[in-house]
């Protein structure tokens, strides 16, 4: 069964500060700033939306197909891809762009300075959705804005049910384009804050959100996520990590396990538990593509987590 993933491919260059940026800003020259921090940590991660819910849906035996576009540094990810499985059919490259990228620094206090250039994922709308794949299920996750929307109106014209996931996209639309995509959406996802900010923009509760659409699902981090399907609420538990080293990139691998519930017609429940089991053994491992099983290993978890199988 296959997904189709509208969303970015990127690089996330991650530089750990050892020490408190309060220590080196002055609030009264904000003005001038003109500030440099020694980095000894520096890694290079494999990211962006599309890239890591791919590859997460990969981990669960499943194929998912990216939509994305990437730029002339592409090279060492798409080795990586190939390695993994991940299927570049529809991920087109540019070599007048780099792919996108995000560099961010953090301090002591987990405070974060993140500096992030699109590249070639502002030409996202350039790559259409198939109609050939005998697509079950899409998901229009963060992206350049031009190929969200396109996207989600390729997805409703060809008649695949997609999750809307607006994600840090969010700020890019207004109330009566949220509305839209809504609209055309089967489903839509959201974590805590960003459904407070979809209420906000569009001046509908999340009980009204979720009529138009067959399942609204709002994570809220530690305490679980929230299913609103067929006038009730689902609530699922958290799956309590191993360990908690790196959140990044833990609500894209929340995302596989939905669509993986969605390929396989699983009930709200198990699918949400599916999901949240999959943000727990991201959470556990640094970077977004560095957590490895295999299947028969993620129903094992599964069993100990919930008690039954899927």
């Amino acid at each position: 069964m296959t997904a189709l993933i509208s969303g970015s491919v990127a690089f996330d260059t991650i530089m750990v500060f050892r020490d408190r940026f309060k220590n080196h800003v002055l609030p009264e020259q904000v003005h001038i700033l003109n500030v440099a921090f020694l980095v000894d940590e520096l890694r290079r991660e494999y990211g962006g939306c599309a890239g890591n819910i791919a590859y997460n849906l990969t981990l669960l035996g499943e194929r998912g197909l990216p939509l994305a576009t990437v730029g002339k540094d592409f090279g060492s990810y798409a080795d990586w891809m190939k390695d993994w499985g991940v299927p570049q059919t529809y991920v087109r490259q540019y070599d007048d762009h780099y792919c996108a990228q995000a560099y961010i620094t953090t301090d002591l206090d987990d405070n974060q300075i993140t500096a992030f250039h699109p590249g070639a994922m502002n030409l996202a709308h350039e790559v259409k959705v198939p109609t050939n794949e005998n697509a079950k299920i899409g998901i229009v996750a963060p992206n350049g804005r031009d190929g969200m929307i396109a996207h989600a109106e390729q997805f409703a014209d060809a008649g695949i049910p997609f999750i809307f996931d607006p994600g840090q996209g969010l700020p890019m639309f207004d109330g009566k384009e949220l509305l839209d995509f809504v609209n055309k959406a089967t489903y839509m996802t959201v974590n805590d804050y960003e459904s407070r900010m979809v209420q906000d923009r569009t001046g509908l509760s999340m009980e009204e959100l979720a009529k138009r659409l067959d399942a609204l699902i709002v994570t809220r981090g530690g305490e679980g996520s929230d299913i609103y399907t067929n006038g009730e609420t689902i609530h699922v538990e958290a799956v309590k990590p191993e360990d908690i080293l790196d959140p990044t990139g833990c609500g894209d691998a929340y995302r596989a396990g939905l669509l993986y519930g969605l390929l396989h017609d699983l009930d709200w429940k198990t699918t949400g538990q599916i999901a949240s089991l999959m943000g727990s053994l991201k959470v556990a491992r640094s970077g977004t593509q560095n957590h490895h099983f295999t299947l028969e290993q993620f129903r094992g978890w599964y069993r100990k987590a919930f008690g039954s199988d899927f």
